[in-house]
């Protein structure tokens, strides 16, 4: 009798090459059995094969599919990994004239006495140029960041690494939310530290969740934390809970990495870090206000921390390139990141009303202001296959899974990412998922 993985071997090509596309269904094994002159039973053990390395899913009373393609390790949403005609995985925003705004802030930098500056090597502090400038756009309500604490990344994912490689040794135990960003899990994966999921509620991370793991018997090295337009769920702290979580972080003596990459978009103003400076490290970027491609991270640290955490950039090879530097610097000083930051903020409040019109009636949670919407399914959907069906009709979307923390289990939900495709095909794609959602597996 041939051995079931053999056939296993046999559909997986199929699949993989894409002779079976994703959201398609499989034969009922009973059929599968008959039509291959197999047992029952090898045919449960080839799905059973199939289901373990992640390329289908079996759905209870409806059947086994094709799942879509995985998101790649080392990837984590910030390359395209499929070739859908609507990408909405990738989420990097572009409004219409930016590259003429762009452009003019690179000229300067081309001229023959000036390039062979710009492009030598720049320290993790960069030049004061740049500290005075990052710290003038980071500014909020109540706070502004002292530009001596400020240090540079190639972008805000190696600036969260710089700050928890520097916060945390290996096997370490680092707080998140529950639903966090994606590459955190892989960032947390290489620094050999385990991700604590937390509990959250509708207005992001709950204190007393964070309170009870830095009193574990296993305490918590570090905590993560999105307080503002949290990805995928958009949840944005209120002032009452930020203090709240100031409280805990101090009484524990917790150092917290806070994400404020998407925070330009929302107008509240004042950060996490006004509340507890002694002890959160802010991370942010230009890669969502500018461009994905020619981008500089930022990484406020509490006072006494910037050589240890500009010495974990430079050891992992995270900080900034002198041309993007010299590019960003120019761009925030000639007002071009504030032109685009208020042509984003339309722009995703714009996309925000065609998610608000095209699935009334579903359970999503956006804000207004986001350039997200974390969409959770209706019964009997579950994440892997929606993401399949979306996949077999030109459209990737992201499954629950990719965010989830721990083995809880990844919630029936898809993030849709509204910034990279235009408007007019957005509206398109989201009245085929709606569609899709409407008719069932």
């Amino acid at each position: 009798m041939e051995d079931y993985r053999r056939i296993a071997d046999r559909l997986a090509e199929e699949i993989l090459t894409g002779r079976l596309k994703a959201g398609e269904r499989l034969p009922p094994q009973r059929v599968f059995a008959k039509r291959r002159r197999i047992a029952g039973s090898t045919a449960g053990r080839v799905y059973g094969e199939l289901v373990r390395r992640g390329l289908v899913v079996g759905e209870v009373g409806r059947g086994t599919f094709v799942r879509a393609a995985p998101v790649p390790s080392g990837r984590s949403l910030a390359e395209p990994a499929t070739a859908a005609v609507v990408n909405l995985e990738l989420n990097y925003p572009s409004v219409e004239g930016q590259s003429e705004l762009l452009a003019g802030g690179l000229v300067p930098l081309l001229r023959a006495d000036v390039l062979g500056e710009v492009t030598r090597t720049v320290a993790a502090t960069g030049t004061a140029a740049a500290r005075e400038a990052v710290a003038g756009l980071l500014a909020g309500s109540g706070w502004r960041p002292h530009p001596e604490q400020l240090l540079f990344a190639g972008n805000a994912r190696q600036a969260i690494a710089g700050a928890l490689a520097s916060l945390v040794r290996p096997g370490g135990r680092v707080g998140v939310e529950a639903l966090t960003y994606p590459l955190v899990k892989e960032i947390a994966a290489r620094i050999g530290c385990t991700l604590v999921p937390l509990e959250t509620d509708g207005e992001g991370l709950l204190p007393e969740a964070v309170a009870a793991a830095a009193h574990h018997s296993a305490p918590l090295s570090a905590l993560y934390v999105q307080p503002t337009l949290h990805n995928p769920t958009s949840a944005t702290m209120g002032d009452a809970r930020k203090r709240e979580l100031a409280e805990v972080v101090r009484e524990s003596g917790l150092p917290v990495v806070e994400d404020r990459i998407w925070s330009f978009l929302h107008e509240e103003g004042v950060p996490f870090a006004a509340y507890a400076p002694e002890r959160v490290h802010v991370v942010d970027g230009l890669s969502k206000r500018v461009a994905p491609g020619l981008t500089v991270g930022f990484l406020v640290v509490p006072e006494g921390r910037v050589e240890a955490a500009a010495g974990a950039l430079r050891s992992g090879g995270w900080t900034a390139g002198r041309f993007a530097l010299e590019a960003g610097t120019r761009w925030i000083q000639e007002g071009v990141v504030d032109r685009l930051v208020a042509d984003r903020r339309a722009d995703a409040a714009r996309r925000q009303r065609v998610v608000a019109e095209l699935l009334h009636g579903f359970a999503v949670r956006a804000d207004p202001c986001a350039y997200y919407a974390w969409w959770e399914l209706p019964s009997p959907w579950r994440a892997d296959t929606f993401t399949a069906a979306a996949a077999a009709r030109g459209i990737a979307v992201t499954p629950g899974s990719a965010f989830a923390v721990g083995a809880q289990g990844a919630p029936d939900a898809v993030r849709l990412g509204l910034a990279s495709v235009p408007v007019p095909a957005l509206g398109q794609a989201l009245r085929t998922l709606r569609d899709v959602a409407r008719g069932g597996p």
